[in-house]
C-alpha cells in the first residue's frame, strides 16, 4: 500500500480483558443466566473496553494503533469462527434474520446445547489458556457473519482512541482448526485457504473503511513445528499475505509471532509485502544480521518485554537487544513478547504482598511502562538509563533475598538417587492393589472436587475476615464433605472423594500451604471464557512445614467403608498453574515441589488412605512448540512426577488426572509416569484418546472421562452408554475406570447430580453387558 503509517514506537500485543474486577465475568455468567439482555451485556462490555483504552493512553501508548483492539467476549479463536462463518454442520444455521452470527450463536458454539457438544477445547501453545477449536472440513462454507471487529474499532474511534484492531491470522486459524465429522480420512483444513482469504480481505476492507491504519493478524502457529509439511506452510503464509498485501483498500498489517523464534518462516513473512513484523525476542533469539537484512524496509516490532510472565524485566538485556536491532539499520519499535492476558492487571493492587516481593514484579500495566521506557531508550539512551539502572539493582538483590535459597532444600535434592524415582514394577503393585482395594469392573469415580457452592465461597469469604472463627469454618466444611461423601454413597460410585470444599483453587490451596510461595488479591488472568484463575507466584526454594490434606481426607474417610482418594496437585501442574520464579532451571523447582508431595503422600498412606490422585492436567501444557526442545522438557516431568510418587508402597493406588491436551503426542511421557491409573479427557473429543490409548498398548489403569464438565450441558444416561462402548472396544474392560473429564467444581449440584446419576447407570449397563 502506499503512504504506509508509522508504527507506533510503543505497543502491546495484547490487554487483559476480562476486567480489571472481572466485570466481563459477571456479566456474561449473568446474561447466560437470564439476568441481564443482550444491550446490558454490550454495555458492560464497551465500559471495560473503555476503561482498557483509557488506561493505557495514560500509562503512555497515545500514539494511533499502539492500544491493541484484543478485547473478547469468550476467546479469539471462536471470534475468528464467528467472523469468517465456520460453523460446523452439526450445529444446523446458526445465522439470524440478518445472516449474522449473533452473540446468542457465538455461545452456543461455545457451551453447546441440549443435543450438541460445544466446539472441542484445547490449551494455546504453552499457555493456561484455551481456546475452541475450530471444525472445518470440504463442505465448510466460509463467508463473512460477524462485524464485530469493525464495531468495536469504531466504538474506541468515537471515544477518541484509534486502536489496532486483531484477528488471527488465517494460516494459524487453519492450523490450530480439526477436520470435521464429516470430512474424509487425511483432510487437512490448510487446504480450504484459497476460500478462507476472501473473507479476510473483506474485513481488512471494512476495517479500512471504519479508518483503520494498522492491523495485527496473529500467526503463533509459525513459531511451533506442526504435523503439516514444512513447504506447505510456507507456501499458505505466502500465499495468504500475497492475497492480503494486495487487497486495494485494507490497513497496513502487522504479522505477530509470540511464544518463539520464527526460524525457517522468517524469510517466507520477509518477501512478502506486510508492513511490520513482530518478533518474539524475549523467549525467541534475536534475529541474525543476515535475516535482518531481509526485513529492509519493514517495521521490526520487538517483542522484548515478557508477556507470559511477571518477573520484572532485566532493561538492560532488553536495551542491548534493541541497540543491536537499531544497530542492523532495520526500522525498530518497542512491544511484548505475547499478550499480556496471560497476567493480572497491576501489581500496585497487590498491598498484601511484601514490599519486597512487589519490586521484583511487573503486571499488565508494569510491563506498559518498561515497553515505554524502552522506547525511550531507543530515542535517547540517557533518558532512561535511571530506569535502566534501577532495574538492574532490583534484580540483583532479589538473589541475595531471604527464601530464595534454602541450604538444607538443596541438600536434599544433591542427595537424590535414581532409586528415588522408582517404584516396583507394575505387575506386583497391581496385585498388591486388588487384594487391599476388590474393586468391581468399570470402578466409577470422579476427578475430586464437587460444587464450590455460594455458601461455601461465603464461608471461606468469612474465615478471612475474621467474622467467623477457624473452628466455625472446618466445622462447615466438615459439614459440605459429609454431604458429598453421603451424595456419592447414594449415587453408588465405588472410590469417593471428599469434594474439595476447603480449597480455593487446586495450586492456590497448595501455594498457600507451602514454603516458597506467595498469592494475589486481585491477580486474575483468563483461562477459558468466563473462567479466570489467580496464579501463585513461585518465588523461593520449596519446603513443606506440616501436612496440608490428611486431617481432611482422614475425616473423609471415616465417614465410608470405601475407598477414599487423597488429592494432590501435582508438580507440574503447580509450576505450569503459577508463575514461576525465572532464575532457576523449571526441572530443579519441579523436584523442590516433587519432595514436599512426597513428604504428603507418607503422611497420607500413614492416615490409612489407600488411593492417592496426584493430579498433572497441565503436564502437555508446558511442553516446548518445539520438538527439538521437548524431550528435555518430558524428562524433568514425568521424574518430579515420579519423585513425588515413588516413595508410595505397593498397595497404594497412585492415580493422576490429565485434561485438554492432544495425548498423541505425548503418550510415552503418560506412560512414563508410571501411575497406576490415569484419567483423562476424552468426552468432547468423542472418545478419541481411546485410539492413542490402543495404539500405544497403554497397559495400566485409564478412565476417559465420560461426561464434560466444561458445559453446563448434561450428558443422557445412553450418551455415557456409548462413550463406553467406545471405550471398551479399544481398551481392555479391565483397566478401564468411569469418571468425568475434570472436577466439579465449577458446576452447579443439580447438573452435577443429574449427571453422576446417569454415568452410574450407564456403567451398570455396560458391565452387565461385559458379563
Amino acid at each position: 500500500m502506499s503512504n504506509t503509517p508509522v508504527f507506533p514506537s510503543a505497543s502491546l500485543l495484547g490487554y487483559p480483558r476480562i476486567g480489571r474486577r472481572r466485570e466481563l465475568k459477571k456479566a456474561i455468567e449473568a446474561f447466560w443466566a437470564g439476568k441481564i439482555d443482550e444491550a446490558a451485556l454490550d454495555t458492560a462490555a464497551k465500559e471495560i473496553q473503555l476503561v482498557a483504552a483509557r488506561r493505557l493512553s495514560d500509562l503512555g501508548l497515545n500514539e494511533a494503533a499502539a492500544i491493541p483492539g484484543t478485547f473478547s467476549y469468550y476467546d479469539q479463536v471462536l471470534d475468528a469462527t464467528t467472523h469468517i462463518g465456520a460453523v460446523p454442520a452439526r450445529f444446523g444455521d446458526l445465522r439470524n434474520a440478518a445472516g449474522e452470527l449473533d452473540i446468542n450463536a457465538y455461545f452456543t458454539l461455545a457451551r453447546g446445547t441440549g443435543e450438541q457438544q460445544p466446539l472441542e477445547m484445547t490449551k494455546w501453545f504453552d499457555t493456561n489458556y484455551h481456546y475452541l477449536v475450530p471444525e472445518i472440513g470440504p463442505e465448510t462454507n466460509f463467508s463473512l457473519t460477524s462485524n464485530r471487529i469493525v464495531e468495536q474499532f469504531e466504538f474506541a474511534k468515537s471515544n477518541g482512541f484509534i486502536t489496532r484492531p486483531y484477528l488471527l491470522g488465517p494460516v494459524t486459524y487453519l492450523l490450530l482448526s480439526k477436520a470435521s465429522d464429516g470430512a474424509p480420512a487425511g483432510f487437512s483444513p490448510l487446504s480450504r485457504l484459497e476460500d478462507v482469504l476472501p473473507v479476510y480481505a473483506e474485513l481488512l476492507a471494512l476495517l479500512a473503511a471504519a479508518g483503520a491504519s494498522w492491523v495485527q493478524l496473529d500467526e503463533p502457529a509459525l513459531v511451533a513445528d506442526q504435523d503439516v509439511p514444512l513447504t506447505e506452510i510456507q507456501a499458505a503464509v505466502a500465499r495468504s499475505y500475497e492475497v492480503l498485501t494486495s487487497a486495494a483498500e485494507r490497513p497496513a498489517i502487522l504479522v505477530s509471532t509470540p511464544f518463539g523464534a520464527l526460524s525457517e518462516l522468517l524469510p517466507t513473512l520477509a518477501a512478502s509485502n506486510i508492513e511490520a513484523l513482530h518478533i518474539d525476542a524475549f523467549k525467541g533469539a534475536v534475529p541474525s544480521a543476515q535475516e535482518l537484512a531481509l526485513l529492509a524496509g519493514k517495521t521490526v516490532v520487538a517483542g522484548v518485554v515478557d508477556g507470559h510472565n511477571i518477573w520484572r524485566n532485566d532493561l538492560a538485556v532488553s536495551a542491548a537487544k534493541l541497540d543491536a536491532l537499531k544497530a542492523a539499520g532495520v526500522a525498530v519499535t518497542v512491544s511484548t513478547s505475547t499478550s499480556t492476558q496471560h497476567v493480572p492487571h497491576d501489581v500496585d493492587e497487590e498491598t498484601t504482598l511484601s514490599t519486597e516481593l512487589r519490586s521484583w514484579l511487573a503486571f499488565a500495566d508494569q510491563k506498559v511502562a518498561e515497553v515505554v521506557t524502552l522506547s525511550a531508550h531507543l530515542v535517547d539512551p540517557a533518558s532512561s538509563a535511571a530506569a535502566i539502572a534501577e532495574a538492574s539493582a532490583v534484580i540483583a538483590s532479589r538473589a541475595t533475598a531471604a527464601g530464595v535459597q534454602r541450604p538444607e532444600v538443596r541438600a536434599r535434592l544433591a542427595a537424590l538417587t535414581p532409586a528415588s524415582f522408582n517404584r516396583s514394577a507394575f505387575a506386583v503393585r497391581e496385585a498388591a492393589q486388588d487384594t487391599a482395594l476388590n474393586l468391581p469392573p468399570l470402578p466409577t469415580t470422579t476427578i475430586g472436587s464437587f460444587p464450590q457452592t455460594s455458601e461455601i465461597r461465603s464461608a471461606r469469604a468469612r474465615a478471612n475476615k475474621g467474622v467467623i472463627t477457624n473452628g466455625d469454618y472446618e466445622q462447615l466444611m466438615k459439614d459440605e464433605i459429609k454431604r458429598v461423601v453421603n451424595l456419592q454413597e447414594e449415587l453408588g460410585f465405588d472410590v469417593l472423594v471428599h469434594g474439595e470444599p476447603e480449597r480455593n483453587d487446586m495450586v492456590q490451596y497448595f501455594a498457600e500451604n507451602l514454603e516458597g510461595f506467595d498469592v494475589t488479591v486481585h491477580g486474575w488472568v483468563q483461562s477459558y471464557g468466563s473462567r479466570c484463575t489467580r496464579p501463585s507466584i513461585l518465588w523461593g526454594d520449596v519446603t513443606r512445614e506440616k501436612a496440608i490434606t490428611v486431617d481432611w481426607a482422614e475425616y473423609a474417610q471415616s465417614l465410608t467403608n470405601k475407598p477414599m482418594k487423597g488429592m494432590l496437585t501435582g508438580p507440574v501442574t503447580i509450576l505450569a498453574w503459577s508463575f514461576v520464579r525465572d532464575d532457576q532451571p523449571l526441572g530443579d523447582t519441579a523436584n523442590q515441589v516433587g519432595l514436599a508431595l512426597r513428604d504428603e503422600i507418607a503422611d497420607l498412606e500413614a492416615a490409612g488412605i489407600k488411593i492417592i490422585q496426584v493430579d498433572e492436567p497441565a503436564l502437555r501444557e508446558l511442553l516446548p512448540l518445539r520438538r527439538t526442545d521437548q524431550a528435555a522438557y518430558l524428562d524433568w516431568s514425568v521424574n518430579s512426577f515420579r519423585l513425588a510418587t515413588a516413595g508410595a508402597v505397593d498397595g497404594t493406588q497412585i492415580h493422576t488426572h490429565l485434561c485438554y491436551s492432544e495425548f498423541g503426542v505425548i503418550i510415552d511421557a503418560i506412560d512414563g509416569l508410571d501411575a497406576d491409573v490415569t484419567s483423562i479427557e476424552a468426552a468432547r473429543s468423542r472418545m478419541d484418546v481411546v485410539n492413542d490409548l490402543e495404539a500405544h498398548g497403554f497397559g495400566r489403569g485409564v478412565g476417559p472421562g465420560v461426561y464434560d464438565i466444561h458445559s453446563p450441558r448434561v450428558p443422557g444416561q445412553a450418551e455415557v452408554t456409548e462413550l463406553l462402548g467406545t471405550a471398551v472396544k479399544h481398551v481392555p474392560a479391565r483397566q478401564l475406570w468411569v469418571n468425568p473429564d475434570c472436577g466439579l467444581k465449577t458446576r452447579g449440584y443439580a447438573e452435577t447430580e443429574e449427571s453422576l446419576r446417569n454415568l452410574v447407570q450407564a456403567t451398570r449397563e455396560v458391565r452387565a453387558q461385559l458379563v
